[in-house]
């Protein structure tokens, strides 16, 4: 499944998951074969022959002469090298494989949501066989406490009851049908809201795409824009790091080990710098490079909103002088483990930062993470990406489809 294709149209399958075949053993080479050396054939000089010497006339016999014999050459051995090996192929899996892949990742991330909520809605209609209050209580205490929120868990609930009431739903395993549905709703209707929900709609020819990330401090802001531009990268995009925090230290270090790791530009300079200057210094050399995105890190303080709804703007205000429509994604990333508190957070931020949609991480890591559904409902933007791993490919596209159906099958 690609991840991000602002320029391509084509599938492409990165192949970050498939099992690494194992090389086949190599043979043991032969050993090298000789040819055998020729010897030259001796030649044996004759014996004189012995005469009776003759008293009168002594004869002396002439001398034999022995035509030198050339040796014969020498064959040199050369070793019998075996046929070289042919590499395994390279996987090659169809969007069908690649898609199922990424479904059965991403129910495995929801197992914790799922036997927090699923399979308590499975143990409340197990043998019943009519639809009646107490059941339809039960089904509201599970989705409040799978973080769904208070709000939306009255909503699918009076639903419910006014099918019940008019007799349109009447089999209780039709229920988990019904709710099913209730959150796809809800996730696609804040797809289509407002926001940004694919990267495809701005023109291939603006360049560099910018990227700005928000989001308070310790809920993965850093580590979701390493492996953003891992991601992207991978993908052959080239990618630039702006290290726009300047006022948390950490933050340029832990940058630069991201950007070492996938092997980016990292535009940074000392801490304390206008956040403008760096993207400035970052937007520059983008474009020098002709790079196809510029991810930027801003400030994750929310003591002050007024300061930075300031610094934002005067960010925004610089980016738009250098590229036209930028920042053309202003992520905002919250962690599902913190749950509601996650969403109280970004309740405060979209007041002081223009949010186009949302980066949802440690999804794998809670058991209440309906609070996708919460976000996606009270906020009314798109989830863009999801983290389900803390590997860097475990940054994934949301799908609402996909989550849903994880967390019912």
């Amino acid at each position: 499944m690609a991840f991000w294709n602002r320029k391509k149209s084509d599938f492409i399958s990165l192949n970050l998951n498939d099992p690494v075949e194992p090389e086949p053993e190599a043979k043991p080479a032969p050993a090298p074969q000789v040819a055998p050396v020729v010897e030259a054939p001796k030649v044996v000089a004759p014996e004189p022959v012995k005469s009776e010497p003759i008293i009168s006339t002594p004869v002396i016999p002439a001398p034999v002469s022995v035509a030198p014999v050339a040796p014969a050459p020498v064959v040199e051995a050369r070793p019998v090298l075996p046929p070289p090996v042919a590499p395994p192929p390279a996987p090659n899996l169809n969007e069908e494989e690649e898609q199922k892949g990424f479904f059965l990742r991403f129910k495995k991330a929801v197992a914790k949501t799922r036997e927090n909520f699923t399979e308590r809605i499975e143990d409340v209609i197990k043998g019943k066989k009519q639809i009646d209050a107490d059941t339809l209580e039960e089904l509201e205490e599970i989705l409040i406490g799978a973080d769904i929120g208070v709000q939306t868990a009255l909503d699918i609930i009076e639903d419910v009851r006014k099918q019940v009431d008019r007799q349109t739903l009447k089999e209780v395993g039709e229920l988990k049908a019904v709710i099913k549905q209730h959150l796809i709703d809800i996730l696609n209707k804040a797809t289509r809201a407002r926001g940004v929900a694919s990267e495809t709609a701005v023109p291939d020819d603006v360049r560099p795409y910018v990227m700005m990330v928000v989001g308070v401090n310790g809920v993965g802001k850093t580590t979701t824009i390493g492996k953003l531009a891992q991601r992207i990268k991978a993908e052959n995009n080239s990618v630039v790091i702006c290290a726009a925090d300047t006022f948390r230290a950490a933050a340029a270090d832990q940058l630069e080990i991201w950007a070492k790791r996938a092997d980016v530009p990292l535009i940074q300079q000392k801490q304390g710098t206008d956040p403008a200057a760096v993207l400035f210094d970052s937007l520059k050399a983008a474009k020098a490079r002709n790079a196809d995105v510029l991810i930027v890190d801003t400030a994750g303080r929310l003591h002050n909103k007024q300061n930075l709804m300031a610094e934002l703007e005067k960010m925004k205000r610089v980016a738009q002088k250098e590229v036209p429509g930028a920042p053309h994604e202003v992520l905002l990333v919250v962690d599902a483990v913190t749950g509601q508190n996650g969403l109280s957070q970004a309740r405060e931020f979209l007041k002081a930062a223009p949010v186009t949609g949302l980066v949802l991480t440690k999804l794998d890591g809670t058991a209440k993470g309906g609070i996708a559904v919460a976000i996606a409902k009270e906020l009314n933007l798109p989830i863009r990406y999801c983290g389900i791993g803390e590997q860097a490919d475990d940054l994934v596209v949301f799908d609402p489809q996909v989550y849903v159906d994880g967390l019912f099958e």
